[in-house]
């Protein structure tokens, strides 16, 4: 447990009384808390798609496709009623969609249910949110964010969220609420486990470099597919790295800078961590369109300067 909220008192602190008592502003605190509540709704979806999906194989591919929609479709309705955000850009849509008038605070970005190809095995996807106070397009996540937050659908749902006071997580209660689990976790310098993408025989020399160096030092493989259970694991317990690499069969990366890595840096960077391309920071990258993807490097700091190091020395 971290933060000096200790004993019973995290559970019953749930997570508007949280952002209250952090100082979060209210029409920020109104956003964070309808897209947390609009977890429940995706949740839903999941759990209906699950139950189709038993026995019945060969629906998968559509159902998956179908549970995407629904996710973005569910996000679109809950964000238009709030009257906060006038512009909506998500990884299901081509391009940005209008919610409101154009005078509203907020931009959002989504990636409504990221890994959702993981549920047909049964393994935890999430929802990937970023809250934006300008235009992200043209510009970089560190001038544009002022929040984000990820909803992970697992044996708990839980939902880690930052507006900039430190990342914080919540555990959605049986009661229907999102009570306070961790406050102010913080990353330790160095961790203990590494979750690496991309076929080993198209990594890059200092890459490879890198996960030998890791693999001399003892650390422990965990890598599941998924980017929200791979990132929430290393963020939960405190220490580690992940990265999808540049690769030779990809140069540019494969996750989305805008809609994946910009709120992940942005939670990660609140947590004492740091998030890197290997040459700069993820959030001091600028967002040229919608489907620009990036090497990432994201974890506590040892590790990501030990990628940057390697990935320097070695790029063929």
């Amino acid at each position: 447990m971290s933060g000096g909220i200790s004993d019973y008192t995290q559970y019953i602190v749930d997570l508007r009384r949280h952002m209250w008592l952090s100082g979060v502003p209210t029409e920020l605190r109104r956003l964070i808390w309808q897209v947390a509540t609009t977890g429940k709704y995706i949740s839903a979806k999941i759990q209906e798609s699950n139950r189709k999906l038993a026995g019945l194989q060969n629906i998968y591919h559509e159902e998956q496709l179908a549970l995407d929609r629904s996710s973005d479709e569910i996000l679109v309705a809950q964000l238009a009623n709030t009257g906060l955000v006038r512009e909506y850009l998500s990884e299901e849509r081509e391009a940005p969609i209008k919610l409101g008038t154009g005078t509203e605070k907020y931009i959002i970005t989504a990636d409504p249910l990221d890994g959702s190809s993981l549920v047909e095995t049964n393994l935890t996807i999430g929802t990937i949110i970023g809250i934006h106070k300008k235009e992200p397009l043209g510009s970089t996540g560190r001038k544009t964010l002022c929040g984000a937050l990820y909803i992970l659908y697992g044996p708990l749902i839980t939902m880690v969220y930052s507006a900039g006071k430190g990342s914080h997580e919540f555990v959605l209660n049986r009661e229907g609420e999102y009570v306070l689990s961790q406050a102010n976790i913080q990353l330790k310098e160095k961790g203990s486990i590494y979750s690496l993408g991309g076929l080993r025989k198209d990594w890059l020399s200092g890459h490879a470099a890198f996960a030998n160096s890791l693999e001399e030092q003892g650390y422990k493989l965990r890598y599941s597919g998924g980017l929200v259970p791979d990132l929430n694991q290393i963020l939960i317990k405190q220490g580690g790295i992940f990265s999808y690499p540049q690769l030779r069969s990809n140069p540019r990366g494969k996750l989305r800078l805008l809609f994946e890595l910009q709120p992940m840096a942005f939670l990660f960077e609140g947590a004492g961590g740091a998030a890197t391309n290997g040459e700069k920071d993820i959030l001091d990258i600028k967002v040229d369109h919608l489907d620009q993807c990036a090497p990432i490097y994201i974890g506590s700091k040892h590790e990501v300067a030990l990628a940057k190091q390697h990935t320097a020395r070695g790029k063929a």
